[in-house]
């Protein structure tokens, strides 16, 4: 493993948080006691000092009077300690039985739920498919888990469309947050993080696979000529404005449907009109322009506008109590 190595004191040393769960042979232990060639270094946590894989290799060393022991150490946290004593302990020495196996990976799941279900079987010497079973007989958080760590290290989403979407309301929420920030709180990689931001700064759909965005700005039924010179609405003085694709915020607006705090008379009215006339093909508008006469044209301009001017106050007003 190209780990330091080191001669210590046995009675340095911790007993290992072993897999084992009914512990240490000890036929094994007398057997390697009576060995005349020198036993292989231990493994240790070198914050911890104490033994991931060699317990019988230390029990024959006491047996023996040994008053040192060589030992390799092992840099890292605690469970990936463990997670490594196991994967050692499947492939030599004393085998592990299923029942350690299986209580192997309960215990890595418990500590680590996001790791996926393969990286957690090559390491318990379990197959996937128990894994995954293991996994569904548990309870808690795993069963909201959003993304897994494969066995190299790179982070899946389990749904890449909601693993996006997520990110959308990220950068929504947050314009300014790191793409570190982005990835880590929508559970994807870095590198969708930054396609997702890129294709909102784009003004396009957060999802790779599909389009299906939205905007809107249904005219109200009393909608006038703006008079000439009438200022336009600006920002509320004070806030930074959010720039939210049309592509996010139609593929928010329906959410916002199952939140119990916009189950409102108001709140459903303000809902059925932000979704009525959703268009969010730039070249739909365009057509839907041409079509209208050309006699007919100044006045559905300037009834348009009213409309806008209406939309902008309206957001003016909400971001005035944006808190």
């Amino acid at each position: 493993m190209g780990l330091d190595r080191a001669t210590l004191p046995v009675e340095s040393l911790r007993d290992s948080d072993s897999p084992r769960i009914n512990g240490v042979d000890g036929e094994r232990v007398r057997m390697l006691a009576r060995l005349d060639s020198p036993l292989p270094p231990i493994l240790v946590h070198r914050e911890t000092m104490r033994v991931i894989d060699g317990m019988h290799r230390i029990g024959a060393a006491r047996l023996r009077g040994d008053d040192t022991i060589e030992v390799e150490f092992f840099e890292g946290g605690e469970v990936e300690a463990f997670a490594l004593g196991v994967w050692l302990n499947i492939t030599h020495g004393l085998p592990l039985s299923l029942a350690d196996r299986t209580a192997a990976a309960q215990r890595i799941l418990r500590a680590r739920p996001n790791w996926s279900d393969r990286r957690i079987a090559a390491t318990a010497g379990l197959a996937a498919s128990t894994v995954a079973g293991v996994r569904r007989r548990s309870t808690g958080q795993n069963e909201q888990l959003n993304a897994r760590v494969g066995r190299d290290g790179r982070v899946r989403p389990l749904r890449a469309t909601e693993g996006r979407l997520r990110a959308s309301q990220v950068i929504a929420a947050n314009p300014g947050a790191s793409l570190r920030e982005i990835a880590e709180q929508a559970g994807i990689a870095t590198a969708t993080a930054k396609d997702v931001r890129d294709r909102m700064r784009q003004g396009q759909d957060p999802l790779a696979s599909r389009r299906q965005a939205a905007t809107a700005c249904p005219a109200p039924p009393e909608a006038a000529p703006r008079p000439a010179g009438e200022a336009l609405p600006q920002p509320a003085p004070g806030r930074t404005a959010l720039h939210v694709s049309a592509a996010t915020i139609g593929l928010l607006l329906p959410n916002m449907r199952k939140d119990p705090s916009l189950r409102t008379d108001a709140g459903r009215m303000l809902l059925r009109m932000l979704s009525v006339h959703s268009i969010g093909d730039e070249s739909k508008w365009i057509r839907l322009a041409r079509s209208v006469p050309g006699h007919r044209a100044e006045f559905l301009a300037q009834a348009a506008r009213r409309c806008a001017d209406h939309w902008l106050r309206f957001a003016n007003e909400l971001e005035t109590r944006r808190t």
